[in-house]
C-alpha cells in the first residue's frame, strides 16, 4: 500500500470514528458541539455562534437549571 492510499484509509477511519462518537453522544443525551456548528451554519447563516465552553454551559443549564426537565 502506498502513502496516499494509507492516508486515504486513515482519513476514512477518522471519519467513521467521528461519526460513531457523535452517534454515542446522541444516544446518551450528551451535547455535541460539532453538530451544533453544522446546524448553526445551515439554519442560521451569519448569526454568531457560541464558543465551545459557552455551548456546554448553556447545555448544562438547559438540562439541570431551573425550569428545565428534571428527573426529581
Amino acid at each position: 500500500m502506498n502513502a496516499a492510499a494509507e492516508s486515504d484509509a486513515s482519513v476514512g477511519l477518522r471519519e467513521r470514528v467521528r461519526y460513531l462518537c457523535a452517534a454515542c453522544r446522541q444516544v446518551f443525551g450528551m451535547p455535541d458541539y460539532e453538530r451544533y456548528l453544522t446546524h448553526a451554519a445551515q439554519r442560521h447563516p451569519g448569526a454568531p455562534v457560541l464558543t465551545r465552553s459557552d455551548f456546554f454551559v448553556q447545555a448544562i443549564e438547559r438540562k439541570y437549571g431551573k425550569g428545565g426537565a428534571r428527573c426529581c
